[in-house]
């Protein structure tokens, strides 16, 4: 429970108003059997009867019109806790560790956003509040039927008592089920996700069926965690409806028994037996809302697990600003670096490497070699895990990391290119760039005419995942994305994997006139593409084993030589 305070402390004061209408409303309602048995004893005394019923039709509207506004209240509330809460969630998702991604399914993320949060809605706000206005009530109908008489009182605590023990006794498990429910239901947006990203591979693998039934068994167990929900739930409703029912028979014959001896007035058991409805009802609304709390807690919990992960600190300010290096110093060096993924897969050993300011770099070597890894080192995706990255001689970790991203480019092997235009993908470097400056960056990279054949312009779509362009067509929109920026070091990932001989000749000479103001690290495995690099390291199984020119390396690196010979380099 202390988990749900952060989420209800912004809405504190929606909250205090809903509470205030429900111990208005509780009091209205304590008040209808009190008048409706001064009406009885008004018919008994030959009184008139304009008075008592007057006063009892206007509370009965005061209390329906305070239940509305409550609910509306209430509802309201709901809705902004559900929404603070997909933000906050949100923000923590995009600013997690990239670790962290490795190691979950982007559908069970995006079903804790979604589906987790909706189950906060009636649980956080409506299932509280019914718990206070419930409590209000009970206890005052308890103090109105001890005043009536104790002895019936004692009956009916006894037999709802026994009923209530029951519900929320059963109502324990509904918390562990909820959390298992929602896993599923992870699982399976999750598995939907998978096949939704690969839609064409699967269709042109012939595999659509098969993936539809793993997808349906996924679903399957959904359900399954569902109907376990289902059948703890339904299994209050039976214990509420005897200790009522029960309590109901024994009001009604020791209270009629009572007024048979005179003990009590029929005016009294008839208020009693109202009391006794008062007392009933909002107990069922307290059992209903505890297991709504204990289904909310289930998700929570899903919630808190992401909450409770350390983001990724993009500012300290407190460190010093970002440098730039002199030309010909080194801009960026790697110092003996070596690193493992947290499974302890060694990745890179002991790499050492330098890119002097305005000087081309390329890293090349067999897949797995460790290249990709680098750059991602680089731009702090991943803790180093001995040796020391450094920019302009300082220690990245000793820099802010938002700054020294802002002085880098990084295009990633995949290129992603995000749903929306072509302006949304360039923007999302430079949400300040011209026009002017959108369209000489996709002349740079060859895009102008591609653009150009959408009446839209700039504002063409692009489709998910920038499924409405060619593999080519993105790799050149994201490397313009970057260009836009003006980093001081360009890191390209593979820049010319999905590009022909035509767009590759383009963007060698692209490459060439960024490099004149900007450094660049390029991992490549077509060679064509690094020939003219002021420097080609080449790594293995995560270490440097040569480094030099062309020329240099084709004459001293037996793997070099083979890579080259391979693309007819030699």
């Amino acid at each position: 429970m202390r988990e749900l305070l952060p989420l209800l402390r912004p809405h504190r004061r929606a909250l205090g108003l809903a509470a205030g209408l429900s111990l208005v409303g509780a009091v209205a309602a304590l008040a209808q059997p009190a008048l409706v048995a001064r009406v009885i004893e008004a018919v008994g005394a030959g009184r008139s009867l304009l008075p008592g019923v007057a006063a009892l039709v206007g509370v009965l509207v005061a209390g329906a019109f305070l239940g509305a506004a409550q609910q509306f209240v209430l509802q309201r509330t709901a809705e902004g806790v559900v929404l603070g809460t997909r933000r906050t969630l949100t923000d923590r998702l995009l600013r997690l560790p990239v670790v962290e991604y490795d190691r979950r399914r982007t559908g069970d993320l995006m079903s804790r956003v979604g589906a987790d949060t909706t189950l906060l809605r009636a649980t956080v706000t409506s299932g509280v509040i019914e718990i206070a206005g419930s409590v209000v009530i009970a206890v005052g109908a308890l103090v109105a039927m001890a005043l009536v008489d104790v002895w019936l009182l004692l009956v009916t605590v006894v037999a709802v008592g026994s009923g209530m023990t029951v519900a929320i006794s059963v109502s324990r498990g509904v918390r562990r089920l909820s959390r298992q429910a929602q896993e599923a239901v992870g699982a399976m947006t999750a598995a939907l996700e998978r096949a939704l990203s690969a839609v064409r591979t699967i269709r042109a693998s012939g595999a659509t069926t098969r993936e539809v039934a793993s997808i349906g068994e996924t679903a399957g167990r959904a359900y399954a965690a569902g109907v376990q929900v289902a059948r703890l739930q339904a299994l209050v409703s039976p214990a509420s409806s005897i200790a009522v029912q029960g309590a109901f028979l024994a009001v009604l014959g020791l209270g009629g028994y009572r007024v048979a001896t005179g003990s009590i007035a029929v005016a009294d058991l008839v208020a009693f037996i109202l009391y006794l409805f008062l007392l009933v009802m909002p107990l069922g609304r307290f059992v209903h809302a505890w297991t709504e709390i204990q289904t909310g807690l289930g998700a929570l919990a899903r919630i808190q697990e992401i909450l409770g992960l350390e983001p990724e600190h993009d500012e300290r300010p407190e460190r010093p600003a970002v440098g730039t290096a002199r030309a010909g110093a080194p801009l960026l060096e790697l110092d003996d670096v070596s690193f493992a993924y947290p499974d302890g897969t060694p990745v890179l050993r002991g790499v050492s490497l330098q890119v002097p300011a305005g000087s081309r770099v390329a890293l090349v070597g067999p897949s797995g070699a460790g290249k990709s890894t680098v750059l991602a080192l680089i731009e702090g995706f991943y803790p180093v895990g001995s040796g020391a990255v450094r920019w302009a001689g300082t220690d990245v970790r000793e820099l802010p990391r938002a700054a020294l991203r802002a002085r880098l480019g990084y295009v990633e092997q995949e290129a992603p290119v995000l749903a929306g235009s072509v302006r949304d993908n360039l923007l999302l470097t430079r949400p300040d760039a011209t026009d002017p400056e959108l369209w000489a960056v996709l002349a740079d990279v060859g895009l102008t005419e591609v653009v150009r054949r959408s009446p839209r312009g700039l504002d063409v779509l692009v489709g998910d995942d920038g499924v409405l362009l060619s593999g080519g067509e993105r790799q050149r929109l994201a490397i313009a994305r970057s260009l836009l920026a003006r980093p001081d070091l360009l890191l390209l990932d593979e820049p010319t994997a999905s590009l022909d001989a035509r767009n590759e000749g383009l963007l060698r000479q692209t490459l060439a006139a960024a490099a004149a103001d900007r450094a660049l690290l390029v991992v490549a495995h077509r060679l064509s593409t690094v020939l003219d690099s002021d420097q080609i390291v080449v790594l293995d199984q995560g270490r440097v084993v040569a480094r030099g020119t062309h020329d240099e390396l084709v004459d001293s690196s037996p793997l070099y030589r083979e890579l080259a010979a391979a693309q007819l380099l030699v």
